[in-house]
């Protein structure tokens, strides 16, 4: 038997779950879909999907348990939930930023921040990122502030070398 995670983010999709899941699971390593379910004939008066459409999708990103729903165009995904991706070398921002942002907004690009193809928002920041803005050294976290704002992907030896002043 399967275990459940005692939180698991559910994000309403439209119609691409299956699609989103087998996206999501190609881009991070140690990750699988986990279980798909489908509408059957009940609540179709409600729902409006066909029987046999993808209804949810569970998967796991690193260790981290998801659910995608097929629900409707109702609730669009806004940048005010995001996921951090947390990155320990240059090469590892690189590769999220390129595969996560790949066909999504470019004008969403800011501060380390990417929109996906399917709308869902992402960080991609270096795993040092706490340690570069610690409140208790304001005249350092200025200067990373000052570095970090204006990029778009976030570029660790310059967020170092601001950090080092």
């Amino acid at each position: 038997m399967q275990r459940i995670a005692k939180i698991t983010p559910c994000l309403w999709f439209h119609r691409d779950a299956e699609e989103a899941a087998q996206f999501y699971v190609g881009v991070f390593p140690e990750s699988r879909i986990t279980a798909i379910s489908r509408y059957g004939e009940a609540g179709r008066e409600f729902h409006g999907k066909e029987p046999g459409e993808v209804l949810t999708v569970a998967f796991e990103l690193c260790g981290q348990s998801f659910t995608i729903l097929n629900g409707s165009q109702a609730f669009p995904f806004t940048a005010a939930i995001s996921f951090q991706v947390s990155c320990e070398t240059q090469d590892e921002i690189d590769y999220y930023w390129d595969r996560l942002g790949e066909g999504g907004d470019e004008a969403a690009r800011q501060c380390g921040w990417l929109a996906d193809k399917y709308g869902m928002s992402w960080q991609i920041v270096p795993s040092m990122i706490a340690e570069l803005l610690d409140s208790s050294q304001p005249e350092r976290v200025n200067r990373v502030m000052a570095a970090l704002m204006p990029m778009k992907k976030l570029d660790i030896a310059a967020l170092r070398q601001a950090w080092a002043g």
